[in-house]
């Protein structure tokens, strides 16, 4: 699918790997829709790239709806890619050492990372399947949802993280054979170790030692990385139904 000029939605776009996605993605010349519940920072990259900033809590099924509407009156169609970067990282034991249990932390974790996921990407295929077709294979749309290496190589206290991106993983493929009917295509990307406000937040010895087991490049990830992967799923109309791990070659230890 060529990029310049297409209609695009990108969740979490306010910050991190959505943020450097909505910036490549408008570079390119595409209508880019920045989705955050952090409302100041979508307002800052929306007006950076000339996007627009829409509010949203993606685990709600209303206004992840009104967001999809909105921006279909403002680019003018429904948008022909939406890419899922919206999600929180949760670290807690199931039982922790006072005997508590971490069920509160869990839910909150699937609500937003997989079924807030879930909930966009049914309003956009739905936006989708009622667009023209382009091209000669009439290509309607596609789907990129983010996972995390953590779905295989889940570490001590990632029980829900992992849980919740191992769920984005396994949803590709069947969502991708029900949408190829229509000519949309789903995705996941499996991104390792990245340079996020998450990982900065980490001593920065702690942030060495964890580069040290990256293998080639032995650095984190930029949130600009992500974004050409993006990109190159977008225009490459056989990756479909797959999980692209994104991670230097690296494997989590247990801990």
């Amino acid at each position: 699918m060529d990029i310049k000029g297409i209609t695009a939605l990108v969740t979490g776009g306010g910050s991190g790997l959505g943020a450097a996605t909505s910036r490549h993605l408008a570079a390119l010349g595409a209508k880019v829709g920045v989705l955050d519940f952090n409302a100041e920072g979508a307002a800052a990259v929306a007006e950076e790239i000339g996007g627009i900033a829409l509010y949203v809590n993606v685990s709600d099924e209303d206004q992840v709806e009104a967001a999809f509407e909105k921006f279909a009156d403002w680019a003018g169609s429904m948008p022909r890619v939406a890419v899922n970067c919206a999600g929180v990282g949760t670290a807690a034991r199931v039982v922790n050492r006072d005997g508590k249990l971490a069920i509160d932390a869990f839910r909150r974790t699937i609500e937003v990372n997989l079924i807030g996921s879930y909930i966009v990407l049914s309003n956009a295929v739905r936006g989708m399947a009622a667009l023209d077709p382009l091209g000669a294979d009439g290509e309607r749309g596609v789907v990129i949802n983010t996972s995390s290496v953590a779905y295989q190589d889940g570490q001590l206290g990632q029980a829900a993280y992992a849980a919740s991106k191992g769920g984005i993983a396994s949803l590709s493929l069947p969502v991708a054979r029900e949408t190829a009917r229509s000519g949309i295509r789903v995705m996941a990307i499996a991104p390792g170790l990245f340079a996020t406000a998450m990982a900065a937040g980490l001593p920065e010895e702690v942030q060495r030692g964890i580069e040290a087991n990256i293998p080639f490049p032995p650095r984190f990830g930029d949130a600009e990385d992500y974004a050409l992967l993006v990109e190159q799923i977008i225009r490459n109309k056989m990756l479909n139904g797959s999980v692209i791990r994104l991670d230097g070659a690296v494997r989590l230890p247990p801990r």
